[in-house]
């Protein structure tokens, strides 16, 4: 197998950021790091791949006709869908060409995507990547990054914050009389689901309650049904899920149970998708603004490329409780929870 360019940087003892400035932004670098990286290369053998150069605008120039590429783990999901879908009808209005790529929750494929991709576009947009942030910004090299659900100082973010959507949830399972919350995290690399679960498990320790975290599962419905037989067995009286999708999983897997939902079993889904409304029972859901994620992602990469000169910054946008029908008072408690649970919270 060839030497790639992670090779070279652990042979120089450098971030693998460094070692890409190496190649293609020389002058930011030091003399004496230039030269480690340089050396490891000539002793590992690698070359560096031939860089074209993508058009860029003048600064301060209008930017019709730029391409932006827009990558997302996956493009059938209803949250990615929607993301797309708000950065397509944004790049409308401003002329430019909106170039949308799936890597299928592949962090492999996405390293070769993004790759691929710095080299003919005018600016990426990077949805919930896989890889750290650090090596997104090292394959896209000079090419500018707008990264979404990934933070870092590096660049321009955009993350939805699930602080408040998740502090509403544990306050109103708290006020339905549930002691014991299952949680269904994600995939290990994703960093939105870190997050979240980061923020449940300070919620509800706050609300002294017990938050059970249990085994990881793929972002889908069939994770969901995976999950349910830990979520019956786990004994807890409700269950927040990664995302609507692994939630919808947990409701179908449940009934096969013979566990009622909400009457036995209360479940919460992240991202408040199309699909939360018309499931039945309705999903209760923390809405997650990706609309609006995508067309601030856009502003920001357009603004980087008219030339404009600020150190990079973060836009945080919050999220919000939408109560439905899937959640409800633990059993015996109905008398004492005032308020329909089928409406939505403010």
């Amino acid at each position: 197998m060839s030497p790639t360019l992670t090779d070279v940087a652990k042979q120089a003892n450098v971030a693998l950021s460094t070692a890409s400035r190496a190649f293609s932004e020389p002058d930011r670098l030091g003399t004496e790091t230039l030269r480690k990286v340089r050396e490891a290369a000539q002793e590992l053998g690698y070359e560096p791949p031939p860089r074209q150069v993508a058009w860029r605008p003048e600064p301060g120039t209008v930017t019709e006709t730029a391409t932006v590429a827009v990558v997302v783990p996956d493009i059938a999901n209803p949250v990615y869908g929607t993301f797309v879908k708000a950065v397509q009808a944004q790049g409308w209005h401003r002329r430019q060409t909106i170039a949308p790529a799936d890597t299928d929750f592949d962090p492999d494929r996405e390293r070769e995507v993004i790759t691929r991709l710095a080299d003919g576009s005018a600016g990426l947009i990077v949805c919930a990547p896989r890889l750290a942030a650090e090596d997104v910004l090292a394959l896209c090299g000079d090419t500018p990054v707008v990264l979404v659900d990934r933070e870092t100082t590096s660049a321009d973010c955009v993350v939805a914050d699930a602080t408040d959507g998740l502090r509403q949830t544990i306050e109103y399972l708290a006020a339905l009389g549930h002691t014991h919350i299952a949680y269904v995290p994600g995939p290990q690399h994703s960093w939105a689901g870190e997050h979240r679960l980061g923020v449940a498990r300070a919620a509800a320790e706050g609300a002294d309650l017990v938050l059970e975290v249990l085994g990881r599962q793929s972002e889908s419905v069939a994770g969901g049904v995976a999950a349910a037989a830990g979520v019956v067995a786990s004994g807890a009286s409700a269950v927040i899920a990664h995302n609507d999708l692994v939630a919808l999983g947990v409701i179908a897997g449940a009934r096969r149970l013979g566990v009622r939902v909400p009457d036995d079993l209360g479940v919460v889904g992240i991202d408040d998708t199309p699909l939360a409304e018309t499931a039945h029972p309705s999903l209760t859901s923390v809405a997650v603004p990706m609309d609006r994620a995508g067309s601030l992602g856009l502003e920001l990469l357009t603004q980087s490329l008219a030339g404009e000169r600020r150190e990079p910054r973060t836009l945080r946008l919050p999220t919000q409780l939408v109560v439905r029908g899937s959640t409800g008072p633990v059993a015996g408690r109905a008398g004492h929870v005032g308020g329909d649970p089928t409406r939505g919270t403010q």
